[in-house]
């Protein structure tokens, strides 16, 4: 099989697809390190705010919630405040990488996809 024979992969294209790729990659990693999201629980009572790289970031608890009679109620809330914002940070990072990749459907390790 010769270099011009249609059914040769191009290896020089194809590692230059992968380089293309991988600095995309790359860059919405970066840009995803400064996005941020919130999650919300008890009517707004604990925020959470997460950055795209599913990190928390932040925990806001209104004054009026905390009573210790109701630790239980406010460790509840806050579980929930923080999921909900990891959860928006994972699909906010899914629809970044799939807009990246072109939705070529790439599981990306360490990228929670």
């Amino acid at each position: 099989m010769s270099s011009e024979d249609p059914k040769t992969p191009d290896f020089g294209q194809i590692l230059q697809t992968a380089q293309r790729v991988r600095e995309q990659i790359q860059k919405v990693q970066d840009e995803l390190a400064q996005v941020t999201v919130q999650g919300s629980a008890g009517g707004g009572m604990v925020e959470a705010t997460a950055n795209g790289k599913q990190q928390l970031l932040s925990v806001k608890i209104d004054p009026e919630v905390v009573d210790r009679a109701e630790i239980g109620m406010l460790q509840d809330l806050v579980v929930a405040a923080v999921n909900q914002a990891l959860s928006r940070a994972a699909q906010r990072a899914q629809q970044e990488m799939s807009q990246a990749t072109g939705g070529m459907g790439l599981n990306i390790p360490g990228m929670g996809m």
